[in-house]
């Protein structure tokens, strides 16, 4: 008799195949899930070998389109980034993921949820905090936390010495000495050689951009349209067009990819407390960013922009970079109603691992005024009105500095 129904994330590589078959030996039933976010795979592959393991059932379900409508396009709406740096590649894709596996856990009747995350990485923690908000009554196998599991598995050789007795299918292609983590957005790499943060990634490293100094020596133009701060269609220089959410992405990954834009390296504070050292190539969505900071400063108002800044895009950022939360959905109404006015059209560029904007126009937004902002007018606003503002401002700073002067500490002395 079966001890219970489980739903394994499954990628059909060495961990997840070693727990897959662990959980059948240890008396579960197991059904596999895995999520097409945009990754590279052999769909068929990994369905055959989860099935010839003895998995009751291989899913697989293509996300992508709710990956960039409800998470990648939030992201470029509130300029999402995590520690000034990091564009969220991995932590965006992991609630539509989480999401899914509990649909899937609930459609064939599994009432234990189970991952191959390791127990120092923050994906262990996105998923399970995931899966108690969305199936508060689920169980959770997370065998890299059982010690049983660990004590038996202690690295890489007794993976495969068990893959070996228990005829699970290795790849004959040498692993690379680093990890890696594939979407549509970005591939992360970290772990192995890596781990020296002083080490410099190798050149044949990066997947998704090729190397900025083999990029062509020619500009490539083309154009962000946006409506309500979400993108709507990009027209390149070659009269390519895509208006569709993942094959606009698609073909912003393609520039970036072919242009070398959106690489980054470097050591982040994972949610866990550890640092952790990471490359990111994320062609895409550095391009976009860039665009819809850009538009902003033509078309957002400027306390709208100070307090989506200072209240929704570092939260959120750490909200969606720590996983599914009741805040996360609260500051996400906030980001979605501040970009009512944010439409208009940036003109870009990129050129060896870097993009440009090269205009931008907005035709509904009456924020910027050229009449207005030229020195060459004075029909509009009067330079003049100017010395009452300043004498209002300066108000408070009078009294500061004479407060200073009187405690015997002038500002000239500071």
């Amino acid at each position: 008799m079966s001890k219970g129904r489980v739903c394994l994330a499954y990628s059909g590589g060495l961990d997840t195949s070693t727990i897959l078959k662990w959980l059948i030996n240890d008396g579960y039933t197991v059904v596999c899930f895995l999520a097409n976010v945009g990754q590279e795979e052999d769909w068929e592959a990994v369905e055959k070998k989860a099935l010839a393991l003895g998995a009751e059932k291989m899913v697989i379900r293509d996300l992508q389109a709710q990956f960039v409508k409800e998470l990648v396009f939030r992201a470029v709406q509130c300029n999402a980034i995590y520690e000034d740096r990091y564009l969220l590649g991995t932590s965006l894709a992991r609630p539509v993921i989480a999401r899914e596996q509990v649909r899937v856990a609930q459609e064939y009747k599994c009432d234990i949820l189970s991952h191959g995350c390791t127990g120092k990485g923050n994906d262990q923690v996105r998923f399970e905090l995931a899966w108690q908000a969305l199936a508060p009554s689920v169980k959770i196998i997370a065998p890299w936390r059982i010690e049983e599991f660990v004590s038996k598995f202690k690295g890489r050789a007794d993976l495969l010495e068990y893959a070996r007795v228990n005829n699970i299918p290795v790849s004959s292609t040498p692993k690379a000495p680093w990890s890696m983590d594939e979407n549509l957005v970005h591939c992360s790499y970290e772990a192995g050689i890596l781990e020296d943060p002083d080490h410099e990634p190798p050149k044949h490293l990066w997947k998704m951009t090729v190397d900025p100094l083999d990029a062509p020596d020619k500009p490539y133009t083309f154009d962000i349209h946006f409506a309500k701060g979400l993108p709507v269609k990009v027209v390149t220089e070659d009269k390519k067009e895509a208006t569709e959410a993942v094959e606009l992405f698609k073909l912003l990954n393609r520039i970036g990819h072919d242009n070398g834009v959106g690489r980054i390296d470097i050591v982040e504070n994972r949610f866990i407390g550890l640092k952790s050292r990471g490359c990111y190539d994320t062609p895409g969505l550095t391009i976009l960013r860039l665009a819809h900071i850009d538009l902003e400063g033509l078309v957002l108002d400027s306390k709208v922009r100070e307090l989506r800044d200072q209240f929704c895009t570092l939260s959120w950022s750490r909200q969606l970079y720590n996983g599914i939360s009741p805040e996360r959905e609260f500051v996400e109404n906030s980001i979605i109603f501040s970009q009512e006015n944010v439409n208009g059209v940036v003109r870009m560029m990129a050129y060896k691992g870097n993009a440009y904007v090269l205009g931008r126009s907005s035709k509904t937004s009456n924020l910027y005024s050229e009449e207005d902002a030229s020195m060459d007018s004075l029909d509009t606003f009067s330079p003049m009105d100017t010395t009452g503002f300043i004498a209002i401002q300066a108000i408070r700073l009078k009294k500061y500095g004479e407060s200073k002067i009187a405690q015997g500490t002038p500002l000239t002395e500071s």
